[in-house]
């Protein structure tokens, strides 16, 4: 599977742990978006896509995002430590939702995004710089259905049905 395309978007100012999202396009075909550029103690790496993890109160079964101290639907107080935890202890509070199988393949992706996102922070000094469009550019959105027309009537004449007709007697 070859990237075909690298897209990135520059967020914030240069303070911001967020520097940019990132769409990637493998053979032309499969997109995934959301990917995040951040910026971390040890340098810039890429997040993957991912959702927040929830679970079920106990008392009413509603779904809270383990963040959550109290039941977003009854209430009730939640344990603070129901998230399952990671080798370090820390909290996994949220799961990729798509993500390289191996180590070898998210260093050699990350070190494309991260070569893209250089060029990009270089392009945006220079003048004249226009961020790329957004996903919902128009060459992704699709096209409105096409409509047939309305049939013409003299304006003296009534139309063949008017709203609401037939319904009271």
């Amino acid at each position: 599977m070859e990237v075909t395309e690298i897209r990135i978007k520059l967020v914030g100012d240069r303070d911001d742990k967020l520097r940019a999202f990132c769409t990637i396009t493998f053979d032309g075909c499969f997109v995934v978006r959301d990917l995040k550029i951040i910026k971390g103690t040890r340098g810039a790496f890429v997040a993957m896509p991912s959702r927040k993890l929830t679970d079920v109160c106990t008392r009413c079964g509603g779904k809270n995002h383990l963040r959550a101290r109290y039941c977003n639907e009854c209430g009730t107080r939640l344990n603070p430590d129901r998230a399952e935890r990671d080798e370090k202890g820390r909290a996994k509070l949220h799961a990729d939702v798509a993500h390289p199988i191996n180590q070898q393949y998210r260093d050699e992706l990350q070190r494309r995004i991260l070569d893209a996102f250089e060029d990009e922070l270089d392009r945006a000094e220079m003048p004249g710089y226009t961020p790329p469009a957004d996903d919902l550019s128009a060459d992704h959105v699709h096209p409105p259905p096409p409509t047939t027309p309305k049939p013409q009537h003299d304006s003296d004449d009534p139309p063949p049905h008017s709203f609401g007709e037939g319904l009271l007697p």
